[in-house]
């Protein structure tokens, strides 16, 4: 049903920063670790504890502000964030609010084949909260226990404007904000384990209108297929309300992936309701303009302007340039093995082709390829060994598989299997000559006009020789001999 609405989407990420310590203690970051085993009075609330700042987590904030195209303030100021929750041990939360570290950003999403710059407000830092595990049902007899080690983990919170106007403009967005946050090796975006989050504020309103409709926050998404689905259900169902003459009323909801719906949880918090005020155990935070620089100078050529490159330099399509530039580990191995085989495209499809399958199929995390049997370094001599004639294309395919299966350098998988490819004219001609004269009917058909059946010569030489014979000297030969 096509009706007169519009979609009005913001979305607040939270990333967690790679940093082995959390933002104002020195106990660790590591997920997976017994529960309250990284903890110490400051990141539990003791009285008397005191923030001591992580300066490693303020590079990778810079890093990952100036990944994102937004302004960093020469200063910004700590708040503290009050609310109540069990799993919240200091009764507030150490965050920024009027004056945030980064501002007025953007990232570049493809609508209908066309760009379209997506702002973001800000980016602001503050410490996680711990996390509240729930045993037991019904809920009279249910349980709650808390793990402190996510409690003062080192957070940014990336939050942009509310120009997204579809659950698949959204998905793209989350798609790229990970992807540059990954190329900086500034956080991970595991959502599975909680280190990059989302929440979506969605409202409608008649096309046309400028004003914004009544928003509903959707919290804590763990995927960005439940995200899109999510958006889908809420603005349907907001339509609903409205259209049967009721008023969307402004509260947080859940998303129950099990049974698709969105479902309320509690009435919206203002920033009121959170009672801010500058924090008085942390200084204002100043970021030097000499360090901004150091640290802009250090970062890594980002996906977008690797992909624009690839295409020109490498003559890539638009598709094969994005998918080899999907992680920053994958678009290195490309450019490394380029750089020493002299051949960019060439090492383009074999890595589009046979190893992103291999990948595919031994579950290998495309974001580390540090672990792959198969380097650089083997692939650039195996396409110098099919470039010399050494090996066919084909037999190519089968030493790139033992390489990845073995590790070994293709040059030894060549002499150890016996692969070298049978160049010799005088060789493959007497061959050709056996294969003509034990199929006689079909080089009669081929004579009589049925050249069709090419391929079939083809075939059979390469049977008799195991798959080494020289194609293109094969086809010479065969061609001159029936041809008669």
């Amino acid at each position: 049903m096509i009706h007169p609405y519009e979609a009005v989407i913001g979305l607040e990420c939270h990333a967690q920063l790679l940093t082995k310590s959390k933002l104002f203690c020195s106990c660790s970051t590591k997920f997976g670790d017994a529960p309250n085993a990284n903890t110490c009075p400051v990141c539990l609330g003791l009285p008397g504890a005191l923030p001591v700042f992580n300066r490693v987590a303020l590079m990778m904030a810079v890093k990952a502000s100036l990944g994102l195209n937004c302004k960093i303030n020469t200063e910004s100021q700590w708040a503290r964030k009050n609310y109540f929750y069990p799993d919240l041990p200091k009764g507030y939360q150490i965050s920024q609010y009027d004056r945030p570290l980064a501002q007025y950003g953007f990232i570049e999403i493809r609508v209908d084949g066309k760009q379209k710059k997506v702002g973001i407000q800000r980016v602001h830092m503050e410490e996680d909260a711990g996390k509240s595990l729930h045993e037991g049902f019904p809920d009279s007899n249910r349980s709650t226990y808390l793990d402190f080690n996510r409690s003062g983990v080192p957070l940014i919170e990336i939050v942009s404007d509310p120009y997204i106007r579809s659950s698949a403009e959204a998905y793209d967005y989350l798609a790229r904000l990970k992807q540059i946050l990954e190329y900086l090796s500034v956080c991970d975006g595991n959502m599975e384990e909680g280190s990059l989050r989302c929440d979506a504020n969605v409202s409608v309103r008649r096309i046309g209108e400028q004003k914004f409709g009544t928003r509903t926050e959707l919290k804590n998404i763990n995927s960005f297929r439940f995200v899109q689905k999510a958006i889908d259900y809420e603005v349907n169902r907001q339509i609903e309300v409205i259209e049967s003459g009721g008023q969307v009323v402004q509260e947080t909801r859940l998303w129950n992936s099990l049974e698709e719906r969105t479902v309320s949880m509690r009435s919206k918090e203002e920033a009121h309701d959170y009672r801010y005020f500058p924090d008085p155990d942390l200084p204002p935070l100043v970021a030097d303009s000499e360090w901004i620089k150091t640290i802009q100078q250090s970062m890594p050529e980002l996906p977008e302007s690797r992909r624009e490159r690839f295409m020109k330099e490498y003559a890539l399509s638009e598709y094969d340039a994005g998918v080899l530039t999907t992680t920053r580990a994958l678009a290195d191995f490309l450019e490394e093995t380029a750089k020493l085989c002299g051949q960019a495209k060439t090492a383009a499809n074999w890595i589009m082709g046979d190893l992103l399958r291999f990948y595919n199929d031994n579950n290998v995390n495309l974001k580390d390829l540090s672990n792959s049997p198969l380097t650089p370094t083997m692939l650039a001599g195996m396409i110098s060994l099919v470039d010399k004639g050494t090996i066919s294309g084909k037999i190519a395919k089968t030493v790139m598989e033992e390489m990845y299966k073995s590790g070994k350098d293709p040059q030894q998988i060549i002499e150890e299997k016996g692969l070298v490819q049978i160049s010799n004219a005088a060789e493959i001609e007497r061959i050709v000559n056996q294969i003509l004269e034990e199929n006689p009917k079909p080089v009669q058909q081929y004579r009589l006009g049925k050249t069709g059946n090419f391929g079939f010569f083809v075939g059979q030489v390469m049977k008799a020789t195991g798959g080494r014979a020289n194609p293109q000297t094969v086809n010479e030969i065969l061609k001159k001999r029936l041809a008669g």
